[in-house]
């Protein structure tokens, strides 16, 4: 276990515990000092490393075209200027609302006045057989880039298992440090069933753009001997073998502490406080309400981790905030980058505006509102997109 700041200063107000390395997590901490509170903060994280960017693990950390010394968030004198307590490798392991105690792994007891919890999540093993094998990676912390930028770099060949965001990034960066890349997919086409058929199509352009073999709406039956076997087809081999099959939210420890939970993740207000005002949680692992959707949302990006972080270290330093922005994100695919906002609860309408030399606008609308927009080189509908969405207007004619 590694600790970083000032080594267990006295009490001077209510403590705060965070349980968390990500970026909600960080932006948890920033907000809550930002917001002037003087108070004892202590950072849990099982990570060995301190927050760090994720987004590059599949691109170009992957393509070997940046290290590991660029991925902090924040430098350590980061924390020690904002007198932040950091155990790393330290895993929360129960939570105490009555008596607002976080117990660790070894069994200390940290009080607290208020907790965040921003346990993110983890892969999502694949329910076959062998795909919990030595031979077979996952890739969502740091450690698992570096050892499948390393397995890469000793391979010639790579079979992607899934074809959500991670999956279609990660295939094109192998592709590109010159492996002969498979995707299998459940799916017809990439991210079919998220972004619609007209995205999709582009998405499989784009990775046969970049020399990506695609076995599509096949279905996995097992993992073996350097191969992924599937249903009434020729196995899929590879050197590498990459599931990116999504993620489960880290929800235990809430689960287990009698925590409201819904539809896998732990239920928070659009303050980020949980069925215990004391509680709060921010990113993958909650089920946030956002007051300008008027629902609970289920996001995984990485820009709403960091606003719900911001949220939720001010709520817990008395300020007055809430969540009340579009979810987005932008993927990149070999040098394509796509920019996605939506509710991300379903469409009944998807049109295509294709606006020449690759740009385009895909307008999802429900019920004749606008549910989300999805571009290509044509970031002013982004921008435009995102304000349609918020204020429930029509999509552009």
């Amino acid at each position: 276990m590694a600790s970083i700041g000032n080594g267990g200063p006295a009490v001077t107000a209510e403590r705060l515990v965070v349980v968390g390395g990500g970026p909600a997590a960080l932006e948890a901490v920033r907000a809550y000092r930002e917001a002037g509170s003087g108070g004892e903060v202590v950072l849990v994280s099982a990570d060995e490393h301190l927050p760090y960017n994720r987004p590059p693990l599949s691109k170009d950390f992957l393509r070997g075209e940046s290290e590991e010394d660029a991925l902090a968030l924040e430098e350590e004198g980061f924390y020690r200027h904002h007198d932040i307590e950091v155990r790393l490798g330290t895993r929360a392991q129960a939570l105490d609302t009555d008596h607002r105690v976080v117990t660790l792994g070894d069994g200390e007891a940290l009080s607290y006045g208020r907790c965040i919890l921003a346990t993110g999540a983890s892969p999502k093993p694949l329910p076959v057989p062998g795909a919990e094998g030595s031979g077979v990676r996952y890739l969502r912390s740091r450690r698992q880039a570096r050892e499948l930028r390393e397995a890469a770099a000793a391979s010639r060949s790579a079979v992607v298992v899934g074809s959500g965001f991670i999956g279609c990034e990660a295939a094109a960066s192998l592709a590109r440090r010159g492996l002969a890349v498979t995707l299998v997919s459940m799916e017809e086409g990439p991210q079919a069933a998220r972004l619609g058929d007209a995205a999709s199509k582009v998405l499989r352009a784009w990775l046969e753009d970049e020399g990506v073999s695609l076995r599509l709406g096949v279905q996995v039956e097992a993992i073996e001997d350097g191969r992924v076997r599937l249903a009434g087809e020729a196995a899929a081999k590879g050197d590498l073998l990459l599931v990116a099959g999504g993620v489960e939210p880290e929800v235990g420890i809430a689960v287990e502490a009698g925590l409201a939970v819904e539809a896998g993740r732990l239920q928070v207000d659009a303050h980020m406080r949980s069925s215990v005002a004391s509680v709060l949680a921010a990113g993958d692992v909650a089920f946030a309400f956002n007051a300008a959707a008027g629902r609970h949302l289920a996001v995984e990006h990485w820009g709403e981790a960091l606003a719900m972080g911001r949220v939720a270290g001010q709520t817990a330093a008395g300020a007055e905030a809430s969540w009340a922005e579009v979810p987005g994100f932008w993927s990149t695919i070999g040098d394509r980058t796509l920019k996605y906002a939506s509710w991300g609860d379903g469409f009944d309408d998807a049109r295509l505006a294709d606006h020449g030399d690759g740009a385009f606008t895909i307008w999802y609308s429900q019920e004749g509102v606008t549910a989300g927009v999805l571009t290509h080189g044509a970031d002013q509908d982004y921008e435009h997109g995102r304000r349609l969405i918020e204020q429930r207007q029509p999509s552009p004619a």
